[in-house]
């Protein structure tokens, strides 16, 4: 899976937050919108917006572009836009209700914590 470099930095980030279901999706050569997505999950919308807030963070510090954040008041679907990665940060529910692994085909999860506690 070709990967950006940015895509570790946020994932890293997310799970500091403790996000769970932390997954990759692939888009090299797919689209033009980016080159990956990040999926993660928030318990609440209070921990959506701490793992948006450190994403974004993380990338900046990485210099990295923050091009836009979108849905932050509402939080239950968080996306920040830092170019090739795009990441998602959703509550349980509508993560179920807007399935981008279906959408966009499989995901590949990374780093997510409750895998590596097995």
């Amino acid at each position: 899976m070709h990967e950006p470099p940015l895509a570790g930095v946020i994932r890293g980030a997310a799970l500091d937050k403790k996000a769970e279901e932390v997954a990759t999706i692939d888009l090299t050569g797919r689209t033009t919108i980016a080159d990956a997505f990040i999926l993660a999950t928030g318990r609440s919308k209070i921990q959506t917006r701490a793992i948006a807030e450190a994403i974004v963070e993380a990338a900046e510090s990485e210099g990295a572009m923050v091009y836009r954040v979108e849905g932050y008041h509402d939080g239950g679907w968080i996306l920040v836009d830092l170019g090739d990665v795009v990441a998602h940060v959703f509550t349980p529910e509508l993560r179920t209700f807007y399935n981008l692994e279906r959408l966009w085909g499989a995901a590949t999860a990374v780093g997510d914590r409750s895998e590596a506690a097995r």
